[in-house]
């Protein structure tokens, strides 16, 4: 994956935490206050910048890089 945290912006790591906690682009987008298609854009992007080749090396990056740990909701 790419270099870390510091390439996304503060909505694509928003987008990132919330899908590293297993919610989909529907809730996100809830959540977000910002439609489901906004929702999966930021995905993509972060996606594109980390060079994650899917979401779940989304996940594992969130985690590694201490975006989100374990138990913290």
């Amino acid at each position: 994956m790419g270099s870390g945290l510091d390439d996304l912006t503060a909505r694509e790591r928003e987008a990132v935490a919330l899908a590293a906690r297993g919610l989909s682009n529907d809730d996100i987008a809830t959540r977000m206050f910002i439609s489901p298609h906004t929702a999966k854009t930021h995905l993509n992007r972060a996606m594109t910048k980390l060079r994650a080749r899917d979401r779940a090396q989304l996940v594992v990056f969130a985690y590694e890089s201490g975006l989100v740990t374990p138990g913290n909701r």
